[in-house]
């Protein structure tokens, strides 16, 4: 893959991962602000929607700051670029496996629907990320 296709690829990329964190932002906060308005007491929603949130502004600074230190690549910074995104990946999987784990904890031990809600959100980041992240992988192995 040429320089050029490669800076380009991770451009979209990372534009696709702030689309994510926006649509984190606005769906987490929405959740958020519906519960506090209509006065609904659901720690499961609360959580959920905390997390989401959460997620997102992390995501979207941290796609933020790539998109604006993104340069041309030789080939050994593209060799690390791959490397860094399979760790990125195990990562996700990962996370997708804590959130399962604490749902199920907060399920199993002491029916704590905050705990749900919160794994829940984790899981979703996770697949929202994963997905993302291996689109790219696969992109990027061409």
């Amino acid at each position: 893959m040429w320089a050029d296709t490669l800076l380009q690829a991770e451009r979209q990329h990372l534009i696709q991962l702030l689309a994510w964190a926006a649509l984190s932002i606005f769906g987490g906060t929405a959740i958020g602000v519906l519960v506090v308005v209509r006065r609904v007491r659901s720690p499961l929603l609360s959580h959920f929607a905390l997390q989401t949130t959460l997620w997102g502004v992390v995501v979207g600074a941290a796609s933020g700051v790539s998109l604006r230190q993104l340069r041309l690549r030789d080939y050994t910074a593209a060799a690390h670029l791959g490397q860094m995104l399979w760790f990125l990946i195990g990562c996700n999987v990962g996370f997708i496996l804590v959130g399962v784990v604490l749902a199920l904890a907060a399920w199993s031990f002491a029916r704590r629907m905050s705990g749900i809600g919160a794994g829940i959100a984790i899981v979703v980041q996770g697949l929202g990320l994963l997905i993302l992240n291996l689109q790219f992988a696969v992109l990027l192995s061409r």
